[in-house]
C-alpha cells in the first residue's frame, strides 16, 4: 500500500490547489466528533501532496497544538473562535472561510454556514436530532430550543443538499440520511471508523478483571437509554457501574437520578479522562455496556473489543452492523432482556477472538486514504 501512496498525491496535487478542514470540534471533549476530527485530520496531512495548501480551522491555539503538533510548510492555522451552532459561525466564521478563497472545504460535521457558496464535502455522522426531538431531549428553555431545531432543520438540508460528496460512518446512516434525503444516496460514501493507537498500545498492560463490574462510555442524553441501566443495577445491587463522559450535559440530572434510586454506592462518574485511564477501564470492567436507541456508529464498544472486553449492544441495526456476532445484543426497552444478556456474559467472561477481517474493517489510516480520494473526486 505504502508504493501506491506517491501516485494518489501526485493525483491529488493536480487537482487541488487549497484545501481547508474545520477543526473546531477536534478533542475529547467533543465526544465521538471531536475524536473523529483528531483522529483522520494528522493523518490526511501525510497523505495530501505537500504541493497542496491545508487551512486548519481551530477555535484556539491549544486546540490547534493538539490536534497539529508537527509544522509542516504546506499547513496554514486560521484560528476559528466561533462556537458550533451559533450565529457567529453563520456570520464570521463564514467570512473567514471566504477569505481564504478555498478549491475545497470539509466539514466533519452538518453545520456547514448556510450561505456558503463554494465547493465543500460534509460528515454526517447521524440524523439524531431528527428522530429524537422536544423538550425532553434538551436543558434549553422551550423557545429557543424549538428556534435552535428550526434552524437545526435547515442548516442540515443545505449542508447535504450542496455538498459534493457525504462521507458517513456506516451503511445504517447511508440507508436513513436517503430515506429523508433521497438525493444524497448518489452522494453518500461509508467510511468506517478506527480506534486509536494511544488505546490499543495499552494492551500490554496487565489488568486484573473486576466481577460485576459494568462500563458505560459516552454522552448522557436521553436516547442514550441509561435508565436502563440504572433499573438493572436496581435489581442486581452487587453490579457496579462506572460512567465516563466528556460531556457535562445531563451529567447533573443522571447524578440526581442515581440518587433517588439510592444507587450512590453501586454508580461512579469519571469525566473527560485520559485515553491511558479509559484504557484501564476497558481492560479491567466484566463488560461495556451500549444500551443506547440510536447511534452514528458505536466506536466505544470497537473498542472494548479491540481491547478484548465483551460488549453488551442494544438490539439495533447501527450495533449489528458495526459489532456483528462479536455483541450479546438485549431489547433496550426491556430490563429482562439485559439481564439475560448480562447472564450470557457472565457465563462466559471473555471476549471470542475477533477474526483478522473484523480488526481490519475498522483503521484510521484506511478512513483517511478514503477521505483523500473524496477530496480528489470533489475536485475532478
Amino acid at each position: 500500500m505504502q508504493q501506491k501512496q506517491p501516485q494518489e498525491k501526485r493525483a491529488l496535487s493536480n487537482s487541488v490547489k487549497k484545501i481547508g478542514i474545520d477543526c473546531r470540534l477536534a478533542g475529547l471533549s467533543h465526544a465521538g466528533i471531536g475524536r473523529y476530527i483528531s483522529s483522520f485530520v494528522p493523518r490526511v496531512l501525510k497523505l495530501l501532496d505537500s504541493e497542496t495548501e491545508i487551512v486548519l480551522f481551530c477555535s484556539t491555539n491549544q486546540q490547534a497544538r493538539e490536534l497539529y503538533p508537527t509544522k509542516l510548510a504546506n499547513v496554514k492555522i486560521v484560528i476559528a473562535p466561533y462556537k458550533h451552532y451559533s450565529l457567529s459561525e453563520q456570520t464570521a466564521f463564514l467570512t473567514l472561510l471566504n477569505k481564504e478563497k478555498l478549491d475545497l472545504l470539509h466539514v466533519p460535521h452538518f453545520n456547514v454556514p448556510i450561505f456558503y457558496s463554494r465547493r465543500f464535502v460534509v460528515t454526517i455522522h447521524d440524523l439524531l436530532w431528527h428522530k429524537q426531538r422536544g423538550l425532553q431531549v434538551t436543558t434549553l428553555n422551550p423557545v429557543l430550543y424549538w428556534l435552535k431545531y428550526f434552524f437545526y432543520k435547515q442548516v442540515v438540508s443545505q449542508a447535504v443538499r450542496k455538498a459534493l460528496a457525504i462521507l458517513v460512518p456506516s451503511q445504517t446512516i447511508a440507508d436513513e440520511l436517503s430515506a429523508v434525503y433521497p438525493a444524497t444516496q448518489k452522494k453518500a460514501i461509508v467510511t468506517y471508523e478506527g480506534v486509536e493507537h494511544s488505546l490499543l498500545n495499552s494492551t500490554h498492560l496487565k489488568q486484573t478483571k473486576k466481577s460485576n463490574h459494568l462500563l458505560y462510555v459516552g454522552s448522557l442524553y436521553p436516547h442514550k437509554n441509561i435508565s436502563l441501566v440504572l433499573q438493572f443495577l436496581q435489581l442486581h445491587p452487587d453490579v457496579q457501574l462506572a460512567i465516563v463522559t466528556a460531556r457535562s450535559a445531563f451529567v447533573e440530572r443522571v447524578q440526581k437520578q442515581v440518587a433517588k434510586l439510592q444507587l450512590k454506592k453501586q454508580v461512579s462518574f469519571f469525566l473527560s479522562i485520559e485515553d491511558k485511564e479509559l484504557a484501564t477501564h476497558y481492560r479491567r470492567v466484566t463488560a461495556v455496556i451500549q444500551p443506547s436507541f440510536s447511534e452514528g456508529f458505536g466506536l466505544t464498544g470497537l473498542e472494548a473489543l479491540l481491547l478484548q472486553t465483551p460488549v453488551l449492544a442494544s438490539d439495533i441495526p447501527i450495533f449489528h452492523e458495526i459489532y456483528q456476532e462479536n455483541a450479546t445484543y438485549f431489547d433496550p426497552h426491556d430490563v429482562s432482556s439485559l439481564e439475560q444478556a448480562w447472564q450470557k456474559i457472565k457465563d462466559r467472561p471473555q471476549q471470542q477472538p475477533l477474526s483478522k477481517a473484523f480488526i481490519n474493517r475498522y483503521n484510521w489510516d484506511t478512513l483517511a486514504k478514503q477521505t483523500c480520494n473524496v477530496y480528489q473526486t470533489a475536485l475532478s
